[in-house]
C-alpha cells in the first residue's frame, strides 16, 4: 500500500489509539512537519512527552497519550486561508472557540491559528486537534 500522506497516517494512528485507550502509541516514517505537529499538541496538553528513534531508515516516533484527544485530523488538500478566513475555518473545523486548534503551515512556520492571528498572517491550512 501507498503512502499518500504521513501526516494524516499519523494522525489516523493517534486518533485510534485514543479511541481504544492506549498508554503510547508508534508512529512511522517520521517527517519534520508530524515533529511540529506533535510539538504544538503537546504544547497545548493534548498529548504527552515524544521520543524520536532513529532506526537509520526514516525514524520512529514514541508519543505518550495523556486521554485528552477526542478527534485530530488532517485537511487535504492544504487550502490557502487568509486572515480573514481563519475564522470561517474555525467555526466550520471545531466544536467551540474554547478549546481545540487548528493549524497553519506560515512563512513564520507552523503555527496555530491563533498564532497567526497574532502575528496578522495566512498560510496553508494543515490540520486539526481538539
Amino acid at each position: 500500500m501507498v503512502r499518500m500522506s504521513v501526516l494524516a497516517d499519523a494522525l489516523k494512528t493517534i486518533y485510534n489509539a485514543e479511541k481504544r485507550g492506549k498508554r503510547q502509541v508508534i508512529l512511522r516514517p517520521s517527517s519534520k512537519v508530524i515533529i511540529k505537529f506533535l510539538q504544538a499538541m503537546q504544547q497545548h496538553g493534548y498529548i504527552g512527552e515524544f521520543e524520536i528513534i532513529d532506526d537509520h531508515r526514516s525514524n520512529k516516533i514514541v508519543v505518550e497519550l495523556i486521554g485528552r484527544v477526542n478527534k485530530c485530523g488532517v485537511i487535504s488538500p492544504r487550502f490557502d486561508v487568509t486572515l480573514g478566513e481563519i475564522e470561517k475555518w474555525v467555526v466550520n473545523l471545531l466544536p467551540s472557540r474554547q478549546f481545540g486548534m487548528i493549524l497553519l503551515s506560515t512563512t513564520y512556520g507552523i503555527m496555530t491559528h491563533e498564532e497567526a492571528r497574532r502575528k496578522k498572517t495566512g498560510g496553508k491550512i494543515l490540520g486539526f486537534f481538539y
